[in-house]
């Protein structure tokens, strides 16, 4: 079939079921919303799609948010423990790339809401697996996860066909702050349900409420078919330009390729690969970060006698609590200054995004780690040095996400978060909590079991994510040197 041929084939095209690489014209008329306001329909759909991003990230960072709990529950090593993030992460990653393929192939709509429904079921089912059923709970993790990777594949591939130019930088901003505001629920709305019931499995039954509701709303709100709304190529920016392509109608701007054929194309993408790799140091922190942070400022504190060790059925929340609420702040302020940081930059140099990206990896990595050393002494330091090391992270997520959308070209976007995902996640923060588990349960190994040694051996594991910033800002450094090459390339 010859898409985007000639404005006499767009009525023919309208009826045809296309994935993330529909043909370019006019919105398709079906969906549920009345088509008289397009510009409505197309604010509620990115307004239920932010909703379930939301309800995303906060399934995810439940389990970090009451891990002390969790721990005590089953009896867990700091390794064992360290795997259930693990497991999450493992299957997350494997199901984004089979996502991805059906997103640039099939309805998009249908996927998610699966996914919904798949992985709102399985949490809510995880809250009453028992402490003789710890593999249970583990699996049950994993199956979270495959529901995940089909909302963080597809949703923002809608989102960039629903808007063009300037709005579509907005509207992905959005969406994409809906991750650390959502990653900071999960601790805060974790920790409060176990604080406020005594029983931490309540915590896993309160998204699946909201699960519900926003399957439906995305069956009554999102139009069973959406089409790029531009009719020229563009390679879409998050930070504010918009890059252009010579239009010609009579070249086949999406040619169906096999999926081998776009990850060949992809590999040899250097600045997608490069700030691939970049992202997959982000990862690699952010997951250690995630999982065992409120952990080890609870055994900081322990150690300074601010807290009494936990011997009781429900452990101390409060960490959780303060944590989450410094990713919420530090995300969304971090997001907004990295977009702006590279909008006005950019104008000056057109390597600005990765520079700015480098830059904050460095800055971040050395905030980390002083935070991790002085927690010993100064438990507001730590707090104080952990908001910078946060911040600095999240400069990144949509600059990172930028350099994407526009060094590939949209027929290619689907597979290419898809295999970012996969990358970042699989050297990443798939291994990370396990990893810094292992580290710390061979430390306190090494001597006789005390909570000195306890908070000692995670203080030193945690120094690893410093230097593995480091290398993620120097992958960053390099992606400077090709993407300018890169965009004129997916411009063409």
């Amino acid at each position: 079939e010859d898409e985007d041929r000639d404005l006499l084939l767009q009525g023919l095209l309208e009826e045809q079921n296309y994935g993330a690489a529909a043909a370019e014209g006019t919105p398709c008329p079906s969906g549920s919303v009345a088509r008289n306001n397009p510009a409505k329909r197309d604010c509620l759909v990115v307004a239920v799609l932010c909703f379930g991003n939301l309800i995303n990230f906060i399934d995810w960072f439940i389990v970090p948010g009451i891990l002390l709990d969790i721990q005590k529950y089953f009896g867990l090593s700091d390794g064992k423990t360290g795997l259930l993030q693990t497991v999450f992460t493992l299957c997350y990653m494997l199901a984004a790339p089979i996502f991805g393929y059906l997103g640039d192939r099939y309805n998009r709509k249908i996927i998610l809401g699966a996914g919904l429904f798949f992985w709102s079921g399985v949490t809510l089912g995880s809250s009453f697996i028992t402490e003789s059923h710890y593999r249970i709970f583990v699996l049950s993790r994993g199956l979270v996860g495959i529901g995940s990777a089909s909302y963080s594949t597809i949703a923002p591939t809608i989102i960039a066909d629903l808007f063009e130019e300037g709005k579509r930088t907005t509207v992905l901003s959005i969406f994409y702050i809906f991750i650390p505001v959502g990653s900071g629920c999960g601790y805060m709305l974790a920790a409060g349900v176990a604080k406020s019931t005594g029983d931490w499995h309540w915590a896993f039954r309160v998204t699946p409420c909201m699960g519900g509701l926003a399957l439906l709303l995305l069956i009554l709100l999102v139009p069973h078919r959406i089409q790029r709304k531009t009719a020229v190529h563009r390679a879409l920016s998050i930070s504010g330009t918009i890059l252009e392509a010579d239009e010609k109608p009579d070249v086949h701007m999406t040619a169906k390729t096999t999926w081998c054929q776009d990850v060949g194309s992809l590999i040899k993408n250097c600045s997608f690969v490069c700030s691939s790799l970049g992202l997959t140091a982000m990862a690699f922190v952010t997951g250690a970060l995630g999982m065992w942070m409120p952990l080890f400022l609870y055994r900081a504190q322990v150690v300074q006698g601010i807290v009494p060790p936990c011997l009781q059925e429900s452990c101390n929340s409060s960490n959780s609590l303060i944590f989450g609420g410094i990713t919420i702040g530090t995300g969304i302020l971090g997001i907004i200054a990295g977009a702006e940081a590279a909008r006005r930059l950019r104008k000056r140099n057109n390597k600005a995004d990765p520079l700015i990206c480098a830059t904050s990896m460095f800055i971040s990595a050395l905030c980390l780690y002083i935070a991790v050393m002085v927690a010993q002494t100064s438990i507001l330091s730590t707090f104080i040095f952990i908001a910078f090391g946060e911040l600095f992270l999240s400069v990144n997520w949509a600059v990172v996400t930028d350099i994407l959308l526009y060094v590939v070209t949209p027929r290619r976007q689907s597979t290419a978060i898809a295999l970012q995902i996969l990358v970042s996640h699989l050297l990443g923060d798939a291994g990370s909590p396990y990893l810094i588990g292992l580290i710390s349960n061979s430390l306190q190994a090494r001597h006789a079991p005390s909570l000195q040694w306890s908070f000692r051996s995670m203080q030193y594991s945690f120094a690893t994510c410093a230097f593995v910033g480091v290398f993620g800002g120097g992958f960053f450094l390099l992606t400077s040197f090709y993407i300018e090459e890169d965009r004129r390339e997916a411009q063409r």
